[in-house]
């Protein structure tokens, strides 16, 4: 793993389809079990993190089609699959991609209001509270936990744009430029990807596995303290400088 310097960065690729079986279930799980690291790790200026959410577009061509019309927004140029891959019920592509959306603007809100990591704490209430499976994937639902985390509800709205507009969106460009590898970067095809300090990180996606992968991108001797004790007490620590706690979470009982 490189390590160029005294701070990490890293991305996860992922999305907010909690439809996908096995693979969903493994983000999910993931997000939950990571983010009280994720988050003492941010909060105390030694990592950077980026989520990204894939998106392809449809040719022109194919843009009037049923697949596209469902899958796709503004007119076939960023495209999710269908959740249950059948047209005619459930949620649909376009969706998941309008969510994936909000999120990637609710990580750019938080950042610009100094609390980056705030992003953790949504993407995990929103798998909790507006689940596809109990049928509460839905813009009202997003938007309450918006407002949960004190966030400008305004400002996403704004940062997210129009949907249908017949126009590119700044945003989901980004992602498509993003997706592309570069160096020993790689390009992103599949999800879930972690990539930390810009290379593809191998490994499991699991809480001590990613943050031993994450731990070592520091340069040597500036290594955090988390870095230094997360074998101890079976992976759980406070650090003093944040006044947060990390740990496994365990049914019933949250982790912070």
């Amino acid at each position: 793993m490189p390590h160029p310097d005294e701070r990490v960065e890293y991305e996860l690729w992922t999305n907010s389809n909690d439809e996908c079986g096995p693979l969903c279930d493994e983000q999910a799980a993931f997000v939950r079990s990571f983010r009280g690291h994720a988050q003492i790790l941010e909060r105390g200026g030694y990592a950077r993190f980026t989520p990204h959410y894939i998106t392809w577009y449809c040719p022109e061509a194919f843009r009037l089609t049923r697949q596209c019309q469902s899958q796709c927004i503004n007119h076939g140029r960023y495209c999710a699959p269908d959740p249950e891959e059948d047209f005619g019920e459930g949620y649909e592509g376009k969706q998941v991609v309008v969510e994936n959306l909000r999120q990637l603007c609710v990580h750019r809100v938080a950042n610009e209001s100094g609390r980056p990591w705030a992003w953790w704490d949504f993407a995990m209430d929103y798998k909790l509270r507006c689940s596809m499976k109990e049928k509460k994937y839905s813009k009202a639902c997003a938007e309450e936990v918006v407002a949960s985390l004190g966030l400008s509800l305004e400002k996403v709205l704004a940062c997210m744009g129009d949907p249908d507009a017949d126009a590119d969106n700044a945003v989901l460009s980004k992602e498509q430029e993003d997706q592309i590898g570069r160096g020993s970067r790689g390009d992103v095809t599949i999800l879930p990807t972690l990539v930390i300090n810009d290379v593809q990180y191998r490994g499991k996606l699991e809480r001590t596995a990613v943050l031993r992968a994450v731990c070592a991108g520091f340069k040597e001797g500036t290594e955090p303290q988390v870095c230094l004790s997360h074998d101890r007490n079976g992976g759980c620590w406070r650090d003093e400088a944040t006044n947060v706690r990390a740990g496994a979470v365990r049914p019933g009982k949250w982790s912070q």
